[in-house]
Order: structure tokens, then sequence, then C-alpha cells
């Protein structure tokens, strides 16, 4: 088992995280051993809040509280693990003040009415879950082994637990921690820790991937449906998505509260509602593990601009579900401008 204690044992955990420094520390030398969990640490963050916006906040918060605490940090356990505990602590000191994220399908049923447009939430009213991007160039490796703990369905499942079930499944199912470190972290009983998972497991079942869902990221069936999908937005071509969509497909686009299931009726929207108005350019990403698309609205200017991030969760037979993120500020994080130069509603358009 890791020993986890990483302060004396007469020092509470926020006293360390808080205290200022005891002794003169090299900060250098703090900034090149912490430096490289930053990526993982957002990830887990994100796990635990659902946004990636408050993700950063709070590993920014995290790298403070180490930086104070370094001094005393005596390597009785690995620095991963240390950051990693100060890293939940930080999550569920936020969760107490925040709304869980959500996507419309955890707010009510299916629109009926595929051809009206329905209700929008003003401004502050909903906590909307928030896509997460895929950094090119990491280590295979790792995104294997993070890809399904990141995937949308189970990131969207997790906001429904609560703060300390959450932050139980993650770090026993996807960090592999002893139930007796885990209890020790959030000051309970490795009893409790155990009851709590069970509870987080079974509401965590529905988030699995079906069988045939494709999840190999250079699976040649994954990237050609992702480019007929991408081709079939910018040319308008309603038949085309038909053809890839599966009947119970469901899509739904924050922050819209309304959201579609089935094909016929999703088909009818997209057909009616959104490829009947001005054209699309779509940039083909990765966001979640999954294979996702950044659409870009013709404007009047002239210029493409940034209107929604579309993540596509994909199996043998087709599309099953598709989250249109429609949410232009989201672009940044996945280092996308949000106006492209270009000749727009001139028909499909390659950067």
């Amino acid at each position: 088992m890791i020993d986890t204690n990483t302060r004396p044992a007469d020092t509470p955990p926020a006293a360390v995280e808080r205290a200022g420094p005891a002794t003169p520390r090299d900060d250098d030398e703090f900034v090149r051993l912490v430096e490289p969990y930053r990526r993982e640490l957002l990830v887990h963050c994100y796990r635990m809040l659902g946004s990636v916006h408050d993700a950063e906040d709070l590993v920014q918060e995290t790298y403070l509280r180490a930086w104070r605490g370094y001094d005393r940090f005596e390597g009785r356990s690995s620095l991963r693990i240390w950051l990693y505990r100060i890293a939940t602590s930080a999550c569920l000191t936020a969760l107490e003040h925040r709304s869980r994220k959500v996507l419309p399908t955890g707010l009510g049923g299916p629109d009926a009415e595929a051809n009206r447009p329905g209700p929008t939430p003003g401004t502050g009213e909903v906590e909307w879950l928030q896509p997460l991007p895929d950094l090119p160039g990491n280590d295979p490796a790792a995104i294997v082994a993070v890809r399904d703990s990141v995937r949308l369905a189970f990131i969207a499942a997790l906001q429904h637990l609560s703060a300390k079930q959450r932050a139980v499944l993650i770090l026993r199912d996807v960090m592999d921690w002893h139930a007796a470190e885990v209890a020790d972290l959030l000051d309970t009983t490795t009893i409790a820790v155990n009851s709590a998972l069970r509870r987080a497991r079974a509401q965590l079942e529905k988030a699995a991937p079906s069988d045939d869902e494709l999840t190999e990221p250079d699976d040649p069936r994954r990237l050609a449906m992702l480019e007929q999908y991408t081709t079939a937005f910018e040319n308008a071509d309603v038949p085309g998505l038909v053809r890839l969509l599966r009947d119970e497909v469901v899509l739904e686009m924050p922050p819209n509260l309304f959201w579609f299931e089935g094909r016929g009726n999703v088909t009818r929207f997209l057909d009616t509602r959104v490829l009947g108005g001005r054209p699309f350019a779509m940039l083909r990403i990765s966001a979640n593990g999954q294979p996702a698309a950044a659409g870009y609205l013709a404007g009047t200017d002239g210029r493409w601009h940034a209107h929604a991030i579309h993540v596509l969760t994909m199996t043998v037979t087709g599309i099953s579900h598709i989250v249109s993120f429609n949410d232009p500020s989201l672009f940044d994080g996945f280092g996308l401008p949000a106006v492209l130069d270009g000749v727009a509603g001139a028909g499909p358009w390659r950067p």
C-alpha cells in the first residue's frame, strides 16, 4: 500500500495547504517537479467538476496550496499522490458552492416537435457541462488509460453523484487508490468508502460504453464516419446524415434546453432549423476521447465564425449521440480561433 502521509502527524492537511513557507524553498525546483502533472490534474479536476474552466482554476489553486506547503512535504508518498490529495480536497471545497453541471438530457424528456425551436434558458439558470479538449502528442498509452474515464456520458453521469461519491469513485476506480487511502483523505472510514463506491457504481452502470462503440482513435471506421459527418454538414446533405445515424440517435445542444431522440426527429430538426440557413465549415477534432468537430458558421462579413463543438458517440452501426455545444467561448480551449478567414458561403471549405 502506498503511504500517503505527507505531513507531520500533528499537522492537519488543511494547515499544510494553507501555511506559508517555514523555510526558504527553491521555487525553480518546485516548478520543475510539479509542472509535468498539470495536464493529468486538469483531467482529474474536470472529472470532479464537469467544467474545463473550473478545472483550470482548481489546478491553479492546487499548485498554490502545494507551493505554500512544499517545505513541509516530507516525501513519505510520491509527489504525484500528494498533488492529487490537494487537488481532490480543493475540488470538494469548490463543490460546496457550485451547482452540478448538466446536459439537456439530464433535465427532462425529449422534444416532440422537431420543426420548432425550443426554449433557451437565461444566463445563470443552468450550469452546463463542458467538453474536454484532447491534446495532440500525448503518450498513446496514457490516452488509452484515460479515454473511457473522460467519455462525455461518464462525466455527465458523475455529476449526478454527490461530491464525496464522485471523489470515491474516481479515486478508487479511475486512480486505483486503496480504500484506506481514500478514507484518510475524506476523513471517513473504509466501510463508508466501500459503501459509497457501491452506490456510485450502481448509478453509473448506464454510462458504461456499449459493446459496439468505436473507442479506438485510429479506427478507420471512426475516422471515415467523422469525415462523412463533417462533409454532410458542409453540404447540407440531409440524406447523407440520415445514413450515418442510428434509429435511436440523440441530439442535444446546450445551452438549449430542448433535445431530440430518434433519427426522424433529429434529421427533421437539422433540415428545418440548422442546415437550411447559412453554410458551415467543419474542422475535425477530438474531445473527451471521442471524435468531434468544430463548426464555423458563415458570417455576413465573408468570414467563418465559431459556432459549436460537436462531440459524437460512434458505434459500428452509426452515430448514436450528438452533443453540440453551442458556445463559441469553448473554441479557445481547443486552440481554435474564433474567426477564420476565407470565402464564407462559397460552399464546402477546408483549412
